[in-house]
C-alpha cells in the first residue's frame, strides 16, 4: 500500500504543474498581455523568480545544516548556495527591465499604425 505524498511535496508537484500552464499560456497571448504576465513572474517582491529565489536559498540554508551533521555532502550546500546567489543575480538584472514590461503591457494591442523597428538582438562590446 503507497503512502500519500506529504502536503508540500503535493504543493511543491502542484506549483510545477501551474508554472507549465502558465508557460503554455503565455506561448498564446498576444504582445501586452504576456509583458504583464512576464512583468509580474520577474517581480522580485512578489513574483515566482523571487519567489523560487527565496525557495532556493531556504533549500541551501537547509543543506547546510544537514551537511553539517553529515546527512548531505557539501557539494549539495555549496550548489545550492551557487544557486541561490546567480538567481538572486538574475533577479536584480531583470528587474531593471520591469518598468519596460509594464509600459509593453499597459499599450493596447493595436496602437501603432506601423511595426516596430527591428532590433540586433546580438550587442557586440568594445574592447
Amino acid at each position: 500500500m503507497s503512502h500519500p505524498a506529504p502536503y508540500p511535496v503535493r504543493l511543491a508537484d502542484e506549483i510545477t504543474r501551474q508554472l507549465g500552464q502558465l508557460a503554455d499560456h503565455l506561448a498564446q497571448l498576444p504582445p501586452p498581455q504576456a509583458a504583464q504576465v512576464i512583468a509580474r513572474v520577474l517581480d522580485p517582491d512578489n513574483g515566482v523568480l523571487g519567489g523560487v529565489t527565496h525557495l532556493v536559498a531556504t533549500g541551501s540554508l537547509f543543506a547546510k545544516d544537514q551537511a553539517e551533521r553529515g546527512a548531505l555532502p557539501a557539494e549539495v550546500w555549496l550548489a545550492l548556495g551557487r544557486a541561490s546567489n546567480e538567481l538572486g543575480d538574475i533577479t536584480l538584472d531583470l528587474d531593471e527591465h520591469k518598468d519596460t514590461l509594464k509600459r509593453v503591457g499597459a499599450q493596447p494591442a493595436a496602437t501603432a499604425a506601423k511595426p516596430p523597428a527591428p532590433v540586433p538582438l546580438v550587442v557586440r562590446r568594445r574592447r
